[in-house]
């Protein structure tokens, strides 16, 4: 009876899991052929809602320590650069173009940049200036960590950590072991800062950021640039943030296919 009633409850919370997730398709394919359904356990509101949150506690704590845009002329030429790209975002989903997007410039010696859900971004002074990133470059950097908010891989990559946890709750209950919960906030911080992203979502991101870069007039060839000088700041690897690409010689092939796709679109930009 016992193992009958422990199967019904398994039945059940497999039932739920599946309930709650949505096949949806973030953007449109663009020039670059990203076209993907993805499954998601938990709405883009809550995420995005977690993100800003988590954003404005970010931001005040680096007001406080005094690194945050300190350098004017440095903190305008991001966000000139952004507005260009930020100008593109339709190209691939309408709605992008009404998030409160913002961007801020981080004085560290780390080679890091990131976007959270919903615009909101950060770029590190050290990426900058270490790698002496031309427009182009920072064009790159930005545009491919825009490409991983408008694809939503956050919310994408917290579904999957929740289906594992209701998965191993499904798996207590048959044994009689119990619930684990989860914190969203927490759930989002670490997918954004603290783990790699995954291939699959890091080759999306590199196709969609060299379009975004092409249309609003920046050399997307520039990725291929950026990536050299990230591999031999890095000794042959990349940093943390973009582990999980593909070896350097086949990444450098798909960059350079991608930029060659999207060339009309930024000679057209460029008249």
């Amino acid at each position: 009876m016992k193992a009958s009633f422990g199967a019904i409850s398994g039945a059940l919370l497999l039932s739920l899991l599946l309930a709650g997730c949505q096949s949806v398709q973030t953007t449109g394919s663009g020039a670059v052929g990203v076209e993907r359904n993805q499954l998601m356990m938990v709405s883009a509101e809550e995420v995005e809602q977690a993100s800003a949150k988590q954003y404005a506690e970010m931001m005040e704590e680096a007001r406080k320590q005094g690194v945050l845009n300190r350098d004017a002329r440095q903190l305008e030429r991001v966000r000139t650069i952004t507005n260009r790209l930020v100008a593109q975002v339709g190209s691939f989903r309408t709605d992008a173009a009404g998030w409160p997007w913002e961007i801020n410039v981080i004085r560290s010696d780390q080679l890091n940049a990131w976007c959270m859900a919903g615009g909101k971004m950060a770029i590190y002074s050290g990426l900058i200036e270490q790698l002496e990133l031309s427009d182009d470059e920072i064009a790159a950097v930005l545009g491919h960590e825009i490409a991983h908010a408008l694809r939503e891989h956050a919310r994408e990559r917290v579904s999957r950590s929740m289906a594992t946890g209701i998965g191993v709750s499904l798996a207590g209950a048959i044994l009689g072991a119990g619930e684990a919960g989860t914190n969203l906030m927490g759930q989002v911080a670490r997918v954004t800062f603290e783990l790699p992203h995954s291939r699959l979502h890091e080759t999306e991101a590199d196709r969609i950021g060299v379009e975004l870069a092409a249309r609003a007039g920046y050399d997307p060839r520039a990725a291929v640039s950026l990536w050299d000088k990230m591999s031999s700041r890095s000794a042959g690897g990349p940093p943390k943030w973009l582990s999980t690409h593909p070896a350097h010689d086949e990444r450098q092939r798909e960059l350079r296919q991608a930029s060659e796709r999207v060339m009309p679109l930024y000679r057209q930009a460029r008249r």
